[in-house]
């Protein structure tokens, strides 16, 4: 019972992950299939429209978007958009948190780009694992007074949320890991391991007799 116990939670590992995986991509695959492929049947002439033609024009507008961005008079456009839905009450609570999210997880993003550190906070023996956000406040209206003052976020695991904190260099203990490798770590609880350090134990397991 223990063997198929084990086994069991082993299958459930490889099949959660991927059922969830699958779920999302086609909750999202028929959400367009069924906006925008109802759009397409009514203007394409009958017999026009083929399944998933709705999933590739979101890919396609995505996309556009994308370029969009990179020109002066869309930019223009979508800061003005950007203002109007920061103005409104409710909705630029909801925006400007997913917009925040989202940029935080952009490649482009100088936040992706920030240092991984260990926080020990002082008078506490335990350390937690955050990332540099923030080094200048000169154009920040706060008057911080900690000396040399990081501001370090720190998600929590398994969910979306964190703090930030106003911290000394001298609490910061930098760690030599990508964002993404952090991220993956604190948010999965410590559970992730390394795909090299994955492969090794299994040649060691091989090994052994």
């Amino acid at each position: 019972m223990n063997a198929l116990g084990k086994l069991f939670l082993k299958g459930l590992a490889v099949v959660i992950p991927v059922t969830l995986t699958l779920a999302i991509l086609w909750w999202m695959a028929r959400g367009a299939e069924q906006v925008l492929g109802g759009m397409l049947m009514k203007f394409l002439p009958l017999g026009w429209y083929i399944p998933g033609m709705g999933v590739v024009s979101a890919v396609a507008m995505t996309i556009l978007v994308g370029l969009l961005t990179h020109v002066i008079i869309f930019q223009k456009l979508f800061a003005v958009g950007d203002a109007i839905l920061n103005r409104l009450p409710l909705v630029k609570t909801i925006y400007s948190a997913l917009k925040d999210f989202i940029g935080y997880l952009s490649p482009e993003s100088k936040v992706a780009m920030s240092k991984v550190v260990l926080v020990k906070v002082p008078g506490q023996d335990f350390e937690q694992l955050g990332f540099v956000t923030r080094e200048d406040f000169s154009r920040l209206p706060l008057k911080l007074t900690v000396e040399e003052p990081i501001a370090v976020y720190l998600p929590m695991s398994y969910q979306i949320g964190g703090y930030t904190l106003f911290l000394p260099r001298s609490c910061l203990t930098p760690v030599d890991m990508s964002f993404e490798e952090g991220m993956k770590l604190v948010l999965t609880g410590a559970v992730s391991r390394d795909k090299s350090a994955q492969k090794t134990e299994l040649i060691d397991e091989k090994d052994q007799p």
